[in-house]
């Protein structure tokens, strides 16, 4: 685990050369079929190299939820260990690994038709007029909720309008937690300043890849729209806007590295509140190696324990 930039790609890769792992993505913006540069998703080589999972697996017209992914990891890690292999589960998803942790909480599934019409109520009332009605049935959710968080205010009305009750109160019922033994790392950095000075490298080489020019191909090759999951995402989310003439490409840059340290900020938060995980200093000389004999030392514990 780790927040964007880094290194956990990195440290993946190191430990696949060492032991006999397979990936699965713990990313939700990597599950989506072309967008590779805005996701940093592995190279064709890096997945040729070492089997990798839950990586281009739903049209960015389509969406994706913490429960699917639940149900997916749980399962491939079942058939990778049934091969006899080690699941390597990589991201910086943390609602992911917190549910997958943790247990599933008796959410119901998304509905098309619900979410549909919520979002024709936001296009004519606005956002903020249904964060009030979320108010109204469930208080403490809307209490941690702007008026402007669109996708979490369409969530909340959601599961009440499909459940008849509010999230607040379906939120407590987990289901049963990971029934396997986990050992979790994290890569944390000790200067934020480096780490954003990593982020704003890595936007600018996505940026020299062609961030905007492969939104403007999947535009013409799908049916999208700004409010898509997809199209939130961090990155694509500012292409969008400076494709729509909004602003030009300087602001694109500074915004979208502004919302990609909004999102390592995050992350972070996630870290900090998860207590059983042992964290390496991205910004060491050596993280890598340091995290490589921290799982040697587990493995062989784990061997002699047996």
């Amino acid at each position: 685990m780790g927040p964007t930039a880094s290194g956990k790609s990195a440290l993946a890769a190191t430990l696949a050369g060492h032991f006999p792992v397979e990936i699965i993505s713990v990313d939700s913006a990597q599950i989506y079929r072309g967008m590779d540069i805005g996701t940093a998703k592995p190279s064709v080589a890096e997945r040729r190299s070492v089997p990798h999972h839950l990586i281009d697996i739903v049209d960015p017209t389509g969406s994706y939820s913490t429960a699917q992914f639940r149900s997916d990891a749980v399962r491939l890690i079942s058939e990778i260990a049934a091969r006899g292999r080690i699941p390597l589960l990589v991201g910086g998803t943390m609602l992911y690994f917190k549910t997958l942790r943790e247990g599933l909480s008796e959410l119901p599934e998304s509905d098309a038709a619900v979410r549909a019409r919520i979002d024709a109520e936001a296009a004519e009332r606005g956002w903020p007029a249904l964060h009030a009605e979320l108010a109204k049935i469930d208080a403490s959710t809307a209490a941690r909720l702007k008026p402007s968080d669109s996708q979490r205010i369409q969530r909340a009305l959601e599961i009440y309008r499909v459940a008849g009750k509010p999230m607040s109160q379906l939120l407590g019922r987990a289901r049963s937690a990971l029934p396997f033994r986990l050992l979790e790392l994290a890569l944390v950095p000790s200067d934020r300043a480096e780490l954003h000075r990593r982020i704003e490298s890595r936007f600018d080489a996505m940026l020299e890849r062609g961030l905007v020019e492969e939104l403007r191909a999947l535009r013409e090759r799908h049916t999208l729209r700004p409010g898509l999951p997809s199209m939130r995402c961090v990155g694509y989310r500012q292409a969008w806007q400076h494709l729509e003439g909004e602003f030009g490409r300087d602001e694109l840059r500074d915004r979208g590295i502004f919302a990609t340290r909004q999102l390592a900020k995050r992350q972070l938060t996630w870290l900090r509140a998860m207590k059983a995980v042992r964290s390496f200093d991205c910004l060491a000389e050596d993280p890598d190696a340091e995290a490589l004999d921290y799982v040697r030392r587990d493995i062989n514990r784990a061997s002699l324990a047996l």
